[in-house]
């Protein structure tokens, strides 16, 4: 194993699970990867080949059929697959995040109904929470559902859906107004649906339309959409955890998993660079010498591998918080943040290293370089994440008399 990015006082079952992906990644994913990128094509046998490894169950409890891992095991396994390709690692991503919020805020029937599936991959998990009009404001949110008898009819338009046509189980946040007094906080009107739907694009439920794959910059292969709701009736069962206006604390508590998810890829992009770069420091020869023996290129390899380095402590930090029960919303807010910042500034400094050749399709980086953009936005802009922080240091600290 290489010498960044190890992790202490791991059992031999989580080392093993990792041994085992990273020699996934080294022989199934790295070798296709900026092919499949370029193309921006789902990379379905490496998809395939993450459910022959469980990793689609990675952290569902044994009971429903899953390896019943923590946060920590699937924050390194993300790490290890973001390093060989970012997209696949979001392939698995709202998949977790869904099942997450099952295990954590479903009820007992929903658990058994779709846990055990989607530990095989069978139930592919999405996760909706922005629209077209907000971003990190989710107040703002437009998106309604109204009771008529045992159902409710969702009208409305969501944003950003990664896995939205490959997913089968959409979580979808919506307001509903019915049933509470003026004064309540909009924050308790918002309730989680579990939307049901078919694999692919157009009318893929009766009145909810997946419209097609957005063009981005990066982040491609992986399928990322809107999802347009019009009188899309959803049975009350559907409801996360049975009782409506749980819906924001519930997607909060999702995000912030999802967090330590966002600054594990950003980890395994920073790593992947710096490996790049410094391969590429001892090849690459100018004034009859490798670039990496000039003190210039040699103190930004150290600086890079010191990057990656706290990036991954945090990350850990992170993960291990929550594990043991603990609210870790400011640590996933600063591992996310700094890890998502120190991706960049590594990922630049490998493209430097990499001269003319990193601007070439040819060249891997260039490929990292728009990969690390995504990490500065996804899951909570760098913004956001410093209110977090700053809030509830605030509190923490808050002066006495």
């Amino acid at each position: 194993m290489p010498r960044l990015c190890q992790t202490d006082g791991l059992t031999d079952d989580q080392g093993e699970i990792l041994k085992a992906v990273r020699v996934f990644v080294e022989e199934k994913i790295l070798p296709v990867a900026t092919e499949l990128e370029h193309a921006d094509e789902y990379p379905q046998e490496i998809v395939d080949g993450l459910k022959e490894l469980g990793i689609f169950g990675l952290m569902i409890p044994e009971e429903y059929d899953g390896l019943g891992e923590s946060l920590l095991t699937y924050a390194l396994c993300v790490e290890e697959i973001a390093r060989g390709w970012m997209s696949v690692s979001g392939v698995i991503n709202t998949h977790f995040i869904v099942a997450y919020m099952l295990m954590q805020h479903g009820t007992e029937e929903q658990k058994r109904k779709y846990l055990p599936r989607m530990a095989t991959g069978e139930v592919r998990g999405a996760f909706s929470m922005s629209e077209p009009g907000l971003g990190s404001d989710v107040a703002a949110i437009k998106t309604k559902a109204v009771r008529d008898g045992d159902d409710y009819v969702i009208d409305g338009q969501k944003m950003w859906l990664t896995n939205g046509g490959t997913s089968t189980l959409v979580a979808t946040l919506v307001k509903i107004d019915e049933g509470h007094a003026d004064d309540v906080s909009v924050y308790k009107r918002m309730t989680t649906f579990l939307v049901e739907k078919e694999p692919g694009f157009g009318e893929t439920a009766p009145g909810l339309t997946i419209p097609g794959k957005i063009d981005k910059m990066g982040y491609k292969g992986v399928d990322t959409t809107e999802m347009v709701l019009e009188g899309h009736r959803v049975s009350a069962e559907q409801v996360l955890g049975g009782e409506p206006g749980r819906g924001f604390y519930q997607m909060m508590d999702g995000v912030e998993v999802g967090r330590v998810n966002v600054a594990a890829r950003a980890c395994g992009i920073a790593n992947r660079a710096f490996e790049l770069a410094i391969a590429y420091a001892q090849q690459r020869e100018t004034f009859g010498k490798p670039i990496a023996e000039h003190q210039a290129i040699l103190f930004r390899l150290a600086e890079m591998a010191t990057k990656v380095e706290a990036s991954h402590a945090m990350m850990v930090k992170a993960a291990r918080l929550k594990d043991k029960g603990q609210r870790n919303d400011v640590e996933a807010g600063m591992a996310k943040m700094l890890a998502a910042e120190y991706c960049n500034e590594v990922v630049q400094d490998s493209f430097r290293i990499h001269g003319g050749y990193g601007y070439s399709k040819e060249y891997e980086i260039e490929r990292l370089y728009r990969e690390a953009a995504f990490m500065l936005i996804g899951e909570g802009t760098s913004d956001i994440q410093k209110m977090i922080i700053g809030r509830a240091l605030l509190k923490d600290y808050q002066l006495k008399g």
